[in-house]
């Protein structure tokens, strides 16, 4: 029987550990934080007990142990690997579908819209189905839930691919691809390839505007697009989306009143939309269920808005990177006081100022690297006034930053929270950065009336 060391014991070691246990089989779990106690140390781990180290995402293949575990011999693989293959073994009960949403961008906006037609289509298919993953529940705990799932919709980031060396969905999705988690996987090529490991599935689907996924996704793919479909892709024709995945065309649903509004929600909703023809939904559940969703939060919504100037307060501290600030940024065609700033994570700003300078208003900075992004607008958009905050309080740091966006802002103007950055140097996450955002927001109509 295979003997399992799990690599940390926060929440997604715990999560396997619980796994393992309902699964009946033996495993040890190893932490260097004194804190958490009956829990194996470094350096009291002889690995010639183990054959198997399941490592939680985060864990970067340099780290010690891990280095040291594959010099002694083991298999090393992540929580979602050792899922697929308990689930494909029959452990838990009949398999699992298994269908994965991956991407640099709109991987949780396209989750939660394929979730919820697999839903919608189950009324008729009697399949379960769950979002889980990056949203909703684990997916070991989707395994093991009293009430059986019959389908995983699964958001994975590039974390977990790069540890699923075997992982072969019944279909799945690239969305597309930009600069992320530099600092992780080392190198581009290297995070792309952990992202194009999603087209082993049995049904790969592809996004073909993006030319980085092109330029990874196989022959066989099925393809969605902003445009007129070809054979075997899904597009737009006449405001509505059309499948031309089988013999003739289809058409599916309109992109009036789907959210979020803009290029990106649609390019979601038909991606959403590709693989669901594939496991079989109908027109009329994917219709039903794309214009019943409503979308997360942080990710594009009005959350203020001041009718005495007509200045809107757009949220999307979701926008953890520079292609999903891009995406952000394209979505109004107003003037932009654009608030940005955080943790880069080793990507690079310059074409995103060079793309949207004009529309630039003014910069509002804050966070670990928002000098950088300060010293890219004054290089590339020399002419917009720019202001960065070095304060590490959170609420500070963002009260300062709206304050400058409130004295810049003209009637009609935007106001975005689009950081191009992560959140973690001075934020619980994103959601806590958009939280105070959208608060600093609206208590500037309460100080105009004071």
């Amino acid at each position: 029987m295979t003997r399992y060391l799990i690599a940390g014991a926060g929440v997604s070691g715990q999560g396997t550990a619980r796994l393992l246990r309902v699964a009946g089989l033996p495993f040890d779990i190893v932490d260097d934080d004194p804190a958490k106690t009956d829990i194996l140390r470094s350096n009291e781990i002889s690995f010639a007990d183990y054959d198997t180290v399941v490592t939680s995402p985060g864990w970067r293949p340099d780290s010690p142990l891990l280095v040291a575990a594959k010099e002694a011999g083991c298999e090393v693989i992540g929580d979602v690997e050792l899922c697929y293959r308990l689930d494909k073994q029959g452990v838990f009960g009949p398999p699992r579908d298994w269908l994965v949403v991956t991407g640099t961008n709109g991987k949780t906006t396209t989750t939660g819209m394929l979730a919820a037609i697999m839903q919608e289509a189950a009324h008729y298919t009697g399949k379960k189905a769950v979002a889980c993953g990056n949203i909703g529940v684990a997916v070991g705990d989707a395994l093991i839930m009293e009430e059986r799932a019959d389908v995983l919709v699964a958001e994975l980031s590039s974390f977990q691919l790069h540890w699923s060396e075997h992982l072969t969905p019944d279909a799945a999705v690239l969305l597309n691809l930009a600069e992320d988690h530099i600092d992780w996987h080392g190198s581009f090529e290297a995070y792309a390839q952990a992202k194009a490991k999603v087209f082993t599935a049995s049904t790969a689907v592809a996004g073909i505007d993006d030319e980085r996924v092109r330029d990874y996704a196989p022959a066989h793919a099925i393809g969605f697009t902003v445009n007129e479909p070809q054979a075997g892709q899904v597009g737009i024709i006449d405001g509505g989306i059309v499948s031309r995945i089988g013999d003739t065309p289809v058409q599916v649903t309109a992109i009036e009143g789907i959210e979020p509004p803009g290029r990106a929600g649609v390019l979601d909703a038909l991606a959403a939309s590709a693989i669901a023809i594939t496991r079989g939904a109908a027109p009329e559940q994917i219709d039903r269920a794309l214009h019943s969703y409503t979308v997360a939060g942080h990710r594009g919504a009005v959350v203020h808005k001041d009718s005495d100037n007509d200045i809107v307060w757009i949220d999307n501290s979701k926008a953890t990177n520079p292609h999903a600030a891009d995406s952000a940024l394209k979505a109004t065609t107003s003037k932009i006081v654009w608030v940005a700033g955080g943790q880069l994570k080793g990507a690079d700003v310059s074409s995103l100022i060079q793309d949207h300078g004009e529309k630039f208003r003014a910069v509002a900075l804050l966070g670990v690297d928002g000098l950088k992004i300060k010293h890219a607008v004054e290089t590339f958009a020399p002419s917009v006034p720019t202001f960065y905050t070095d304060s590490t309080d959170p609420i500070e740091a963002m009260e300062q930053v709206v304050n400058f966006a409130t004295e810049q802002a003209l009637p009609g103007d935007a106001v975005i929270l689009a950081p191009a950055a992560a959140s973690l140097d001075m934020y619980t996450g994103m959601a806590q950065r958009g939280n105070l955002f959208v608060q600093a927001a609206r208590a500037t109509k309460e100080k105009a009336n004071e």
